[in-house]
């Protein structure tokens, strides 16, 4: 399970240091793409075959655009020696990710947002909206 929130910087390459317990869950090689609220998203190889699952075994009629956007824009990674991932321009950009990054853990991937985008995003939810939110879920 991928937890936590992690502060990073982009250096002129597009390259960035990604964090080591997000590694260890994610494997040596794991695919990103863009995600929901303007964010990345990374997933392990497994979760991504079980996401490709799930979009083919939908008629292509309902899912084509999704599998535009969703391949599209995906890059498989593998971190180097010092644990650094190389993330596409064109995934930079969408993202609206320029120099700092914030990588949170959700679950079963981790996101990897612009800092202020994700700072304001965080802010948004809060303590009532949080508890509104997990009372839907009945949790």
């Amino acid at each position: 399970m991928l937890t936590g929130e992690y502060f990073h910087n982009v250096d002129a390459k597009g390259r960035m240091n990604f964090p080591s317990k997000l590694r260890e869950e994610l494997g040596e090689k794991f695919y990103i793409t863009r995600w929901l609220d303007d964010c990345l998203a990374a997933f392990s190889e497994e979760e991504w075959e079980v996401i490709c699952d799930r979009i083919k075994s939908l008629p292509l009629t309902k899912s084509r655009d999704v599998q535009r956007f969703f391949f599209a824009n995906a890059a498989q990674v593998e971190p180097d020696k010092q644990g650094r991932i190389l993330i596409p321009q064109n995934l930079r950009e969408r993202s609206g990710i320029n120099k700092e990054v914030a990588i949170i853990g959700v679950l079963n991937r981790a996101e990897i947002w612009d800092r202020e985008r994700w700072l304001q995003k965080s802010e948004e939810m809060d303590a009532d909206m949080f508890d509104d939110r997990m009372l839907e879920l009945d949790i």
